[in-house]
């Protein structure tokens, strides 16, 4: 089986749901985006969490979709900076303890957390301050990071550091990898177009986006924006949250109607799942059409979850999903 090396912001997701969007006014803090934030600004919002009942897990994009690799039985790599905290002892002894091939880089500065607002509907808000993540450099990065690995997976939201996400980039293409690139936020894509263009253009074998990233990105509605993601690509892959997925590769069109769920507790991970479950079937050989019935088996699961940490039980249940789906004609 192939393998897969991931690289994102390092970051501790603290959680918190709302009874209504009424702090995220209050905070100034669209709904459904990701806004970085000054350590002040952190130490602000923490003192609001420090009041509120809250929930803690691994996160980052990138973190989150080695996280799910793992839990399926790979054994993902992963890239990222921490702190000399507790934030970060946490973040490297979780990927540690599930089999992720942690090749974190330290800083002394605090590691970095996602403050995660969810709302009644499930949809989440992230206040994040990337702290040690944004520290690191492409100065950090080696070849050697990246030998015995297939896929090269990245996070858009590394994209204010343009040199770092480039040599990246250009070190796993040195290395025979192919990369992914998940477009992160509407609002990211938006404020730097022209640099995401220039990615997916140069380096870019596999792109992942949601309905509101992929029209940032080609300002088309979705049944245009797929076209044209797939026209410099390999691969596109666009999710349409509970209306399903669409998969284009060449002249092969894949659409995908997700599962009804009743129960949306929390939709931080759905996309990043959805690119372990469809990774993994990519990484098996399998059918682009499983590839994203995998993708939406595990999107469907976390979504009913606060945070993205499932039970084992709720693995073993996933993955007999996954044995009976690839089995049947």
């Amino acid at each position: 089986m192939d393998k897969i090396i991931g690289m994102g912001n390092a970051l501790v997701d603290v959680l918190v749901s709302l009874t209504d969007d009424k702090m995220l006014e209050n905070l100034n803090l669209p709904k459904g985006s990701m806004q970085l934030i000054d350590e002040d600004r952190y130490l602000y919002i923490k003192s609001v969490f420090d009041k509120l009942e809250t929930k803690r897990s691994t996160g980052g994009s990138a973190g989150n979709m080695v996280k799910a690799l793992a839990m399926l039985g790979d054994k993902p790599g992963f890239i990222g900076k921490i702190g000399p905290d507790e934030m970060g002892t946490f973040f490297q002894q979780e990927g540690e303890r599930i089999g992720v091939e942690m090749r974190l880089l330290k800083s002394d500065v605090r590691s970095g957390v996602a403050s995660t607002f969810i709302s009644k509907d499930g949809e989440r808000t992230f206040a994040t301050h990337l702290g040690a993540s944004f520290r690191m450099e492409a100065t950090d990065l080696t070849p050697e990071m990246f030998k015995g690995y297939t896929y090269f997976y990245v996070e858009g939201y590394l994209v204010q550091n343009h040199d770092l996400i480039m040599r990246a980039m250009q070190l796993a293409k040195d290395a025979g990898l192919q990369v992914c690139l998940d477009l992160a936020s509407y609002n990211i894509v938006a404020e730097d177009l022209d640099f995401f263009k220039l990615l997916v253009n140069r380096y870019v074998d596999i792109v992942f986006a949601n309905k509101e990233e992929a029209k940032a990105f080609t300002g088309m509605d979705i049944s245009k924006a797929v076209d044209a993601i797939s026209s410099v690509c390999s691969i596109a892959v666009v999710k349409l949250g509970s209306k399903g997925s669409v998969i284009k590769k060449g002249t092969e069109i894949v659409r995908l109607e997700s599962k009804k769920i009743e129960n949306v507790i929390d939709t931080t991970g759905a996309g990043d799942f959805y690119a372990a479950g469809f990774m993994y079937g990519l990484m098996n050989g399998w059918s682009l059409e499983k590839c994203g019935r995998i993708g939406t088996i595990l999107a469907s699961e976390v979504i009913q979850v606060v945070g993205t940490s499932l039970s084992n039980e709720k693995w073993d249940e996933i993955k007999l999903n996954i044995r009976e789906l690839v089995q049947a004609k």
